[in-house]
């Protein structure tokens, strides 16, 4: 069974940008909702536990596809999404740390998006436009390039086999207690706090990830 990992940072420390009671009810309440979620629908099939839970996802067409019935392989995609989702999620994040690309990501994200500056603005305005609930996603695809866009509620890129190296959260309960409506100022507000080597970190794990 997975369990809900600790905040790498106190609930208080990306104030001014997130609120700590939004922390509270994202980590305490949602993320452990979707993980309940998740040991539930695996309950049944301890073979598709692997040590690292986006690996259910990354081999769900190979491995949960022919094991599962239509139900569980629901149950599956949606919260271990959310679950692995914010795994992710709150470890980019941190009160400290290179607020820019650093390393070969840096070098990378150059090449793709000509700078830092054009990829934010790009990847700011596409986790604006993106209707309703869901995550903004920058992945190494399956060529290992850079890609950016946006999925609807807890839909993996693990699942296309790309890898996730940085994903923002777009769902109200994400933002909602502090910013209401003003999602724009949420997301201009998460480049204060994205954790870029901790990003890094990812973005060479995605490299050699097979």
């Amino acid at each position: 069974m997975y369990t809900l990992p600790n905040l790498p940072y106190a609930y208080e420390a990306l104030e001014p940008n997130i609120d700590v009671a939004t922390m509270r009810v994202h980590h305490d309440k949602h993320h452990q909702a979707y993980l309940d979620k998740f040991n539930a629908a695996l309950k049944n099939y301890p073979q598709l536990q692997a040590e690292n839970a986006e690996d259910v996802l990354w081999n769900f067409e190979s491995q949960v596809k022919p094991a599962t019935p239509a139900d569980i392989q629901v149950a599956i995609k949606n919260h271990g999404g959310g679950y692995v989702h914010h795994s992710l999620f709150w470890k980019t994040m941190s009160p400290n740390g290179p607020r820019e690309a650093v390393g070969e990501l840096a070098a990378a994200i150059s090449s793709r998006f000509s700078s830092f500056a054009e990829f934010k603005t790009q990847f700011t305005d596409l986790a604006g436009k993106h209707f309703g609930a869901g995550w903004a996603w920058l992945v190494l695809n399956e060529k290992k390039e850079l890609e950016i866009y946006s999925l609807p509620n807890q839909d993996s890129p693990l699942l296309s086999k790309h890898y996730p190296i940085m994903g923002i959260d777009v769902w109200e309960h994400a933002y909602y207690l502090k910013y209401q409506n003003r999602r724009p100022e949420y997301l201009e507000a998460i480049w204060n706090i994205l954790d870029w080597k901790k990003i890094e970190e990812r973005y060479q794990i995605g490299l050699n990830k097979s």
